[in-house]
């Protein structure tokens, strides 16, 4: 498994629209391009410049056509490898590996407070954090491991946040096991890899910086 990351400028944004976004398709351009702010377009298109590279450099798949499945996660059409894309503030990351995988990436605001999200928590997840010397570094683990299995379950956003505790980095959502491990990227970010596959408990991820 590698992750890639890199962080957006704005003095380079006109450039990496100019070097990277003809190479994607019309579709792909139109969304990219319909972003007000800068930065949200500029995140878009690292995220998937990222996964081309990623691809590229450690998979020898140089051509290949992303799809979104029922309930809308993206994948490869004719590949057996996964990948999943996070982005906060001016970190992008994408996580590619050889079973499915969701990542999530969080920037370590201090200045938030957790309790504006309680009602997202379960009553066990609110008690751990309260409990712990750290409340904030707690919560934004906590934040980063329910984004991750979210998004290596698939269902994104439709499942609510309160639905399903992960304990000892495990949990259950539909009867079927997902399995969470937080990992170092930069230390202003929190960050955290799950999927459904045992294996990720083992893997050490190689983690690149790519500059643009």
């Amino acid at each position: 498994m590698i992750i890639l990351y890199t962080f957006i400028q704005e003095e380079k944004h006109q450039d990496l629209l100019n070097r990277y976004l003809n190479v994607f398709s019309e579709d792909l351009k139109t969304n990219i391009l319909k972003y007000r702010r800068w930065q949200d377009a500029q995140l878009s298109l690292l995220g998937k410049v990222l996964l081309q590279h990623g691809l590229s450099t450690y998979y020898d798949i140089f051509e290949t056509e992303i799809r979104l499945s029922s309930n809308h996660k993206p994948y490869l059409k004719d590949d057996p490898v996964h990948f999943n894309i996070s982005h906060s503030k001016e970190m992008v990351v994408c996580a590619i590996g050889e079973f499915p995988i969701g990542i999530d990436v969080e920037f370590y605001d201090t200045a938030v407070n957790y309790l504006d999200f309680e009602f997202q928590m379960t009553p066990g997840e609110i008690r751990k954090i309260h409990e712990a010397d750290d409340k904030i570094k707690h919560f934004f683990t906590y934040w980063t491991e329910k984004e991750a299995v979210m998004k290596a379950h698939g269902d994104g956003m439709m499942l609510p946040l309160d639905s399903f505790e992960v304990l000892n980095n495990e949990s259950i959502i539909d009867r079927q096991k997902f399995f969470t491990k937080e990992i170092l990227i930069d230390q202003n970010y929190c960050s955290c890899i799950a999927s459904n596959d045992i294996n990720i408990n083992h893997i050490v991820p190689f983690i690149e910086y790519v500059e643009f």
